[in-house]
């Protein structure tokens, strides 16, 4: 059987730049997982995405069950957190195995995708719901419809942004000859969010960046981390994990919980960051209809001279 060590793991299954909740919160614990996952088992990727499923579905109910649990409702909230967390774990899991071994799929990106948004609703519905069953707070009904858009939303608006890039990119290629370069440079599967601080921190050689966010984001990168400080992860988790956990604060303050006021600050979070791609795009656009205004008169211009 093969081995695999971490070093290779981290080489060849890390991804350059990543949301910061996975890089210091899942990474560390995924990657040694993978190590003795792939040197110890057969598990295929598929397999951990089924069992992805299954501790959503274990955190989903967890999270209802403080409707019927009375005093010991703070434990099973904290129960759902710990096993949505684990659940994005193996998530994370499924591609670095795939990746690893060389046996991704697909059918198999599909499973996961449509797991992931499965597992998502299921378990927000259930804290939600359950939360206003439990508090009869109104709140939580107003918040759930709001939470299921946003979700919507960004993934709506990710893949669109993907594909105007990708479709500018390859129009300029295309009038600059250079369609074979940007077929071996630009994925399928473009992620926005890496899209956005695709360009790489200043070199050695290179003067000091000025200012606070030249440094900030330099300093992400070198750490992995991109300065899309809140994406869909952190939607995710802000809302699965550290929502149902505040219910910590109930044994110091006489508030419940501070699900609500999370699920705000996530909601407002992630749109300043979707407006924030969206304004990016608005500029690339404009660069775009300049280049290829120049590529058009080249040849003219060209014409002209001869």
């Amino acid at each position: 059987m093969s081995r695999f060590s971490l070093a290779q793991v981290k080489e060849e299954t890390y991804k350059a730049k990543d949301a910061w909740w996975t890089v210091f919160l899942v990474d560390p614990l995924a990657g040694r997982l993978v190590v003795w996952t792939a040197n110890r088992t057969s598990i295929t990727p598929n397999q951990l995405t089924l069992g992805a499923g299954v501790l959503g579905l274990l955190s989903a109910i967890c999270f209802a069950a403080p409707v019927w649990a009375g005093a010991t409702g703070w434990a099973w909230l904290l129960a759902g957190a710990l096993l949505f967390h684990l659940s994005f774990v193996l998530d994370c899991m499924d591609g670095k195995i795939a990746r690893l071994k060389g046996t991704g799929s697909v059918f198999g990106s599909w499973v996961d995708f449509v797991f992931d948004r499965i597992r998502f609703f299921g378990c927000v519905m259930a804290l939600l719901v359950g939360q206003w069953l439990v508090t009869d707070n109104p709140a939580y009904l107003l918040v759930a419809p709001v939470v299921v858009f946003f979700d919507l939303l960004r993934y709506l608006n990710g893949a669109q942004v993907a594909k105007t890039r990708k479709s500018m990119k390859q129009t300029l290629a295309t009038a600059s000859g250079e369609t074979e370069q940007l077929r071996a440079e630009v994925p399928g599967d473009v992620d926005p969010e890496d899209e956005e601080m695709a360009d790489a921190p200043a070199g050695a050689d290179a003067p000091a960046p000025r200012g606070l966010y030249p440094r900030v984001r330099n300093f992400l990168l070198r750490h992995r981390v991109r300065p899309h400080l809140f994406s869909g992860i952190e939607f995710e988790m802000f809302l699965c994990v550290l929502a149902p956990a505040t219910v910590l604060v109930s044994f110091f303050t006489p508030l419940n919980s501070l699900v609500i006021p999370v699920a705000v600050f996530s909601v407002l979070a992630l749109a300043f960051f979707e407006v924030v791609l969206v304004l990016r795009l608005w500029k690339e656009t404009r660069r775009f209809e300049a280049r290829r205004r120049e590529l058009a008169a080249a040849p003219a211009a060209a014409g002209g001279e001869s």
